[in-house]
Formats: structure tokens, sequence, C-alpha cells
């Protein structure tokens, strides 16, 4: 009896829920008895909104689960659940409170509540000590507003969630506001919220009073790109294993026709999910949706002077505004004389500091503020009572900070780091050889005679120019090549014909008349060197005012002016040279590598060769074999225990005590011994 009163509907949700499914119109009556008992349930509860009521738990969930069936008998209960929650959410039983929260989230899957409303109701619930609670509401909220997105941008109701947001990013529960940060750089991240308004709200971050709000807004605009290439690397890698793995495991063993459909089928859910691609990642990052960098920097500025976070909080500050000041060319005279006085050997990540020093640096600073901190990284790392490691950051700093402002180092200071490419240590030797190198492209003129090298077509071509001049001009530099190659195939088209002509007027047949392209390349070479200046430039604009020039014309440029580096000039020699680092495009960002730059591997010490040596023992066993007592709380043996004890206490005793050295006569006795001994037995 007992087991059909439990089958009685009025007491059994699940089955009355599920055939409310299958067949809602014939368990009207049914619904309508549960939704009274609710109803009376709720009365009870706000008088005693922090006791725990099971009860009305199991019908919140019952009654959302069948609220699409009931539209007309439920349409307030979403607004009821969400005033129970805005009015008893700090008092309410942590289970009662899920449990609310669960069924919102049913009813917003069922598009039966505002997402505006329910998502602003869940920012508030971010404030609860509920650690559970908020991860729930993180999640949900993140996957809501994609799926909201998911077809088009609603810009209606973004805007409206990002004002929120805003207002949230300065509540006063640090909880909430990390939350609402935290939901904002995820968006981001995933391509859904990535215009400037959600970049600009971001900003706020940066000057929070709580350390943790400051630290992910620092994070989020100094970015995580390596982090994230490494990712990307390691998911292709077990991608690539996971089809290896298909394939071993159905090529052994019996070829049949069922082991054939099995792995095509396996194939093809495999090829199903490599084509969820990742979001699209674009190639520029915050930095540049931000309206107004320069006010941005300042105030950034002001709060790091002013700040008592730690080192590493300050640090991030510094790299944030290196950045700026660097990408966007912005005027922050007082951000040089702070770094100055961080510029020393025996500073804390100091290669990090010489990087934002060398970011911090652009042509539209004046040379004589950049000067100072170029003198102060030369008097404090490049001299002689530092080591080789020291001097060559040193040196590498310099290169970096002249190569975007050339005209911040002085003739003498530059000819005095140049002497060093005579250096004993290698690694100082090769970074003044680097810093000659930059020169001779930028302004060989600030060099000596003898370390400017031979001339090439580009270094007569370099201007040095003055302070705010630009460089702009009306055509594409170098573009005289492409008209100089169609010269010289027509050249050849005209040379082919008469030659087939004259051929086939003395045998009677055709003949192939065959031009290498090396040839082609170097008679193109001698008439570009031919030409004059006046001619090239004249060629170059008529070539790009009157075409459109694709990725092939584009390459076949940029190859004539890297060997215009390579080349000599017309009656000198120069022994070619490979391309190396100076000759790649620089970046917008500098990387610790440019800094740190060595060219020998220094000597390892005995602590890094010994963790290297002992790295490679990790899968080796051990040696002795470990003796596991029957009985583990059985005493040691008398023999055990003189391991452990003192040598002092051990040292007169036979077992310890070792023998004495026998001399030469002693021996000879022995063996007398020994041999009569045998004799005797023979006999």
């Amino acid at each position: 009896m007992s087991g059909r009163q439990n089958n009685k509907l009025p007491n059994n949700l699940p089955q009355l829920q599920n055939l409310i499914k299958r067949d809602p119109q014939s368990y009207v009556n049914e619904f309508l008895q549960q939704y009274r008992h609710y109803q009376s349930n709720v009365q009870i509860f706000k008088l005693q909104p922090d006791k725990p009521n099971k009860e009305l738990a199991e019908l919140v969930m019952f009654l959302a689960q069948v609220s699409h069936c009931y539209l007309e008998h439920l349409s307030t209960f979403p607004q009821e659940l969400t005033d129970l929650l805005l009015c008893h959410h700090t008092v309410v039983e942590t289970d009662l409170r899920m449990t609310f929260c669960k069924a919102l989230i049913l009813l917003r899957n069922k598009d039966l509540i505002d997402p505006t409303s329910l998502l602003e109701l869940f920012f508030e619930l971010l404030r609860c000590h509920d650690k559970l609670l908020r991860k729930t509401l993180y999640t949900h909220i993140v996957a809501d507003i994609k799926n909201i997105n998911a077809k088009h941008k609603n810009n209606k109701v973004n805007s409206s969630l990002q004002n929120f947001m805003y207002t949230m990013l300065r509540d006063r529960n640090p909880i909430a506001a990390k939350i609402s940060l935290d939901v904002m750089v995820e968006l981001y991240k995933r391509n859904i919220w990535n215009d400037p308004k959600t970049v600009n709200v971001i900003t706020t971050a940066c000057f929070s009073n709580v350390t943790k709000i400051l630290v992910a807004g620092l994070k989020f605009f100094l970015g995580t790109d390596e982090e994230e290439k490494e990712g990307s690397d390691s998911e292709s890698e077990a991608k690539g294993t996971t089809v290896r793995d298909l394939r071993v495991r159905f090529n052994t063993g019996k070829k049949t026709s069922k082991n054939k459909k099995k792995m095509e089928k396996a194939m093809k859910v495999l090829k199903k999910h490599k084509k969820k691609k990742k979001a699209e990642v674009f190639n520029f990052s915050a930095i540049h949706l931000i309206h107004d960098p320069q006010d941005f920097s300042e105030k950034l500025l002001k709060q790091l002077e002013n700040s008592k976070e730690r080192f590493e909080v300050k640090m991030m500050m510094m790299e944030l505004i290196s950045r700026l000041v660097g990408i966007h060319e912005l005027f922050l005279f007082n951000y040089y004389p702070f770094i100055q006085r961080f510029l020393q050997p025996h500073q804390r990540e100091v290669t990090k500091i010489l990087l934002c020093a060398a970011q911090s640096s652009h042509q539209l600073v004046p040379p004589e503020i950049i000067e100072s901190v170029i003198r102060t990284i030369a008097n404090n790392f490049v001299t002689d009572r530092n080591s080789g490691e020291v001097m060559t950051v040193g040196i590498n700093a310099i290169k970096e900070v002249v190569a975007r402002c050339p005209l911040c180092i002085n003739e003498d200071l530059l000819q005095d780091l140049a002497q060093y490419k005579t250096h004993k240590d290698k690694n100082v030797m090769m970074s003044s050889k680097a810093l000659i190198q930059l020169f001779r492209n930028l302004n060989p003129q600030m060099l000596h005679k003898k370390d400017r090298g031979r001339p090439t077509e580009a270094s007569l071509e370099a201007k040095v120019k003055d302070y705010g001049e630009l460089g702009t001009k009306d055509y594409i530099p170098g573009a005289e090549v492409l008209e100089v190659e169609a010269e010289v195939k027509e050249g050849e088209d005209d040379g082919w014909e008469s030659a087939s002509v004259s051929d086939e007027d003395e045998d009677g047949e055709w003949v192939d008349v065959h031009h290498s392209s090396d040839e082609d390349t170097t008679e193109v070479a001698e008439k570009l060197k031919s030409l004059p200046a006046e001619g090239r430039e004249a060629k170059a604009a008529a070539v790009s005012g009157s075409r459109l020039l694709t990725q092939e014309d584009f390459k076949k440029i940029r190859l004539a002016q890297i060997a215009k580096e390579v080349n000599a000039v017309p009656g000198k020699k120069r022994k070619a040279a490979g391309s190396d680092d100076e000759g790649e495009r620089r970046g917008e960002l500098i990387t610790l590598r440019d800094i740190e730059k060595l060219h020998k591997k220094p000597k390892a010490d005995k602590e890094t060769r010994l963790a290297t040596a002992l790295a490679g023992r990790t899968d080796r066993k051990e040696f002795v074999r470990k003796k596991t007592k029957l009985n583990p709380h059985a005493s040691t043996s008398n023999k055990e225990k003189r391991r452990t004890k003192n040598f002092m206490m051990m040292r007169h005793s036979q077992n310890v005590r070792k023998k004495g050295k026998r001399s030469f006569r002693e021996r000879q006795i022995a063996l007398r011994d020994a041999l009569l001994k045998k004799k005797k037995q023979h006999k």
C-alpha cells in the first residue's frame, strides 16, 4: 500500500511533471492544486525567510519545469521569484537561494523572462557571501550574453548592460565589482563585447582602490598573447595526437568492414569537432581603442607616483604607461625622470625597467629629454666595473632607444660605445657591433670613418631627419624596379621574335631561346644602378600613380629595398651580408629578448648543472630495494638500532673496528704458515 500511496500525483511531483509535459490540458486541476500549495508556502516563507523550506524548493523547480505549458497561470511567477530574491537574498537559506536562481535560469533558457532585468538581479546577487552561487551566476551571465549576441549584435541589450556594469565597477562591494570586471574581460576575449565602450569602461578599473581589481585591469591592457599562443600550440598537438590514436586503435587487429565503419564514424566526429574554430582574434590590442590615451596615461602616472602598492603592481603600471606612450606617441615628459631613478644594475627587475624606457621612446619626444635617460644608462651600466652581462644589457637598451629616437644620442657617446667592439667579452662585443650596424643605416656620418663600413646604396640614400620632420613621399620607394623589370621583359620578347625568325629562315625550324632568371635579375640590378636618383624617383612616381600594385609587386619592391642594404656602390667591393635581426621589421612592442639578448650562453654554475642532471632522472627507479614490515607498528631490531646510533658510541665495538694494516714481515709469516698447512694436508 505504501508504494501505491507514493505514486499518487499530488505527492509525486516528478511523475506529475512528466505527465504535464506530455499532455498539459489533462492535468490542469492537478497543476492548480500544486500552484495553490506553492502560494501558501510563499506566504510562510515571507514570515520566516531565514528558515529552510525544502517543500518550497521542490515546488519552485516543479513550476519552473512546466512553466511553458501554463503561460496564462504562471505569467507572474518569474517576477514573484525576482522580488523574493531582491527582498530576502541576504537572509535566505543558501540551498533555497540557489534553487531560486536555478529556477530563474531555467525560465530564462525558455525565454520566459527578460534578460536585462534578470542579469541586473544576478549582478545584485554577486554581493552574497556564497562562492558557489557567485560561480554559477558568473557562468550563466557570460553564456547568456553570448547567446544573445550569437546571431547578431543586440546593441540595445548590450548598451543597457554595459551602463549597469559601469556602475557595478564602482560598487562598494569588492567581490561584486571584481566579478563584473571579469565578466567584461571574458566577453572581450570572446569577441562578444569588443567595442571601444567596453574597453573604456574597463579603464576605470585601473584606478580602483582594491588591489585585485587594479591588477585585473592592468593585466587586461598588458595582454597575455604569449600564453594564448602556447595554449593554441598545445591544443593543436592534442588534436594531432587524437587523430593518431584513432588510426592506431582501428588499424590494429583484424581489418573487418565493421572496424572500418567504426573508424570512418570516429573520424567524422573528430572532423566535426575540429570545425569548431576559436573566436576570431584581432590584430590590435585593447590599448588602441582607448578614447583619450593622453589623459589616461597622465592619471596613471599620477597614481603611480603616489602609489603604495607592491613593487610588482607598480611594475605593471610602468609597463602600461610605456606602452601607451610608445603606441600612441604621447607627450609625458614627467615619466622619463621618474623612470631614471630605477635605472641601476642592482635594481630589482631592471631589465623590465629598461624595456619600459625603450618602449616609451619615439621620434616626437624632444631629444634632450631622452638624452638624459641614455646618459644614465651609459654611466650606470656600460662601464668596465660591471660584468659583461650588465654591459650587454645596457648597450642593448641604448640601441633600442636610439632606434626609435635617433637624435637623442650625440656623436661622442656613440663613438665611445662603438669602441667596445673589441671588448674581450663576446656579448659586449656583439652588442656594440649591432649598435654600429644600426647607425650605418640611420646616420653613418656619426660613426668613425673606419666603423662606417663599405658604403651601400641604402646608406647613400639615408637622410637624417630633423626633429619633427616627417618623411612623407607621394610615391612608393623602390617601385621603379617594376618598370625596369617590364622594360627588360619587353626586350626579351623582341629578342625572342628576332631569334625565332632568323632560325626559321635558315633551317626551316623553330629554335627555343632560353633566358635564365639569374640573368634577368642581374640585368634589372645593373639598370637600376645606372639610373640617377632623380630618374629613380620619376619612375617610382609613374608606377605608383598609374597602376594598382599586387602582393607580388610589393614583394619585389621589398626585395629590391633589401638588396640596397647589401649591394655596394658601383666601383667599390663589399662582402654580401646575410639578413640579421636589424633587417627585420620592428613591431610596436619591444620584447625582453631585445634587451636581454646574449650572443654567448653564460657558463652554468654548479647548482644549475646539478638541477639539469636531476631533471633527467625523473623516470629512473630507486636502486635500493625498500623492505616493508609485515606489521608497521612493530619495533625495530637491534641491527637497525645500531645503524642510527652515533659513531662515537659504537667506535669501540668489534663490528666497527677496522683491521690494522699488516707489515711486510707479518705477511711473510702468514704466507709461510699457509704453505706449511697446505703441505701437511697433501701428506
